[in-house]
């Protein structure tokens, strides 16, 4: 499904040749989206600290040193105007059969396999998803969706999470199980289910809807400007 790219209005290219896009708001979900799409990219597996987006500025900001030595093992951040909300909560209750699920009320995360080392992060990468996992964190859907890079000469020829070692994703299930643990503190954090690159391109879908749902009142806001 084909995105309309609103950022390339009149108004978009004058902002955003005056000052530097919003990660979250002011860079396109990719014009290919769900089948590929572009990802913010927040932390790299050298990484030592938990980056995150601080949603009022754009900017990365320190959210916590790891506790311990786990590393998160992919390029980790967000697929741009998505959002977790009522249509992803509603899905995950429809897939699980559990009840009073909320969204998280952050955009989608998104694990992005390479064989490359990239070094930092702050950059907007191409990827394809091939699946993920979905993630209950004290009753709010979390979803993890798990994508190669565009065109990656290792990982190119996977194009479902079946295809794709079962260590890796076990890596990536273990990270964001245990990245949260304190010593004396009881987590509620469960992974229901593994799935599909169909099945992702559907969450997906829903988080583009919940997050026009949300913000395109705003977007009408900008465009009389």
């Amino acid at each position: 499904m084909a995105m309309k790219n609103k950022i390339m209005d009149p108004i978009g290219r004058l902002m955003g040749q005056r000052y530097k896009s919003h990660p979250w708001h002011g860079i396109e979900p990719g014009k290919d989206a769900p089948v590929i799409v572009d990802c913010y990219i927040e932390m790299v597996p050298r990484d030592t600290v938990k980056y995150e987006i601080d949603k009022l500025s754009g900017y990365l900001r320190v959210d916590r040193p790891q506790k311990y030595s786990n590393t998160i093992p992919a390029l980790y951040g967000f697929i741009p105007q998505t959002f977790c909300s009522e249509r992803v909560a509603e899905y995950c209750m429809k897939k699980t059969g559990l009840k009073n699920i909320q969204g998280d009320a952050d955009p989608i995360d998104v694990c992005v396999l390479t064989e490359n080392e990239i070094v930092h992060g702050n950059i907007v990468v191409e990827a394809r998803p091939i699946g993920g996992f979905r993630l209950i964190d004290d009753h709010e859907a979390d979803d993890k969706i798990i994508a190669v890079l565009n065109n990656d000469a290792v990982y190119e020829g996977i194009k479902d999470i079946t295809d794709c070692p079962e260590l890796v994703v076990d890596r990536l299930k273990h990270y964001f199980l245990t990245y949260k643990d304190m010593p004396g503190k009881k987590k509620d954090v469960e992974i229901t289910h593994t799935y599909s690159a169909n099945e992702a391109h559907e969450i997906i879908l829903c988080s583009l809807d919940d997050y026009r749902h949300k913000f395109d009142s705003i977007d009408q806001a900008l465009s009389k400007v």
